[in-house]
């Protein structure tokens, strides 16, 4: 012991100052990460267009967001009578692919919930009646290969087919 006093000097080691964590903005951190649809329905509404209800999530809150449904819509229209025979000629045909777009704002939750519809089918107005009593107007309508799409985001789901025919089955 008596010896310590002819070591060489030492400083003292230096501690490191406490421990200030710093707290950072999250704002830079928190993006809509990943918008995706949870579902998206179709079906025919009472005038024939096609009705599609969707939700999408991961979108942010209050953000404008595009959407556009595209399909293959068709839609031939004719006249029948009571015997079940179609007018003689061609058939009046409607052809459409984009079908409805619109614009919608996400709620609190980074959420849309909403329904896009497409215009109905019309035919053309100089498809007119036969002369006579008891014709009744058909149609052969359907909706096929229909793709909802977020244009904001670039983001898509398929939407079932949908269709209807009302016009009688051929005769034999």
């Amino acid at each position: 012991m008596l010896l310590s006093w002819l070591r060489p000097w030492r400083h003292p080691a230096k501690r490191p100052g406490p421990f200030r964590p710093v707290m950072e903005s999250l704002d830079d951190r928190l993006v809509p990460a990943n918008p995706h649809f949870i579902y998206a329905e179709s079906s025919l509404a009472a005038d024939l267009s096609l009705v599609v209800d969707f939700k999408e999530a991961g979108l942010g809150d209050n953000q404008n967001i595009d959407y556009e449904l595209t399909g293959d819509a068709s839609a031939t229209f004719g006249f029948v009578n009571n015997g079940g025979n179609v007018v003689q000629g061609n058939p009046w045909l409607v052809t459409a692919e984009t079908l409805a777009t619109g614009t919608f704002s996400s709620d609190k939750n980074g959420n849309i919930t909403a329904s896009l519809q497409s215009g109905p089918p019309v035919r053309d107005p100089d498809l007119k009646q036969p002369n006579g009593n008891g014709w009744k107007e058909c149609v052969d309508i359907s909706y096929t290969n229909c793709v909802l799409t977020d244009t904001t985001n670039g983001v898509s789901i398929e939407v079932a087919d949908q269709s209807v025919n009302t016009f009688p089955p051929p005769k034999h």
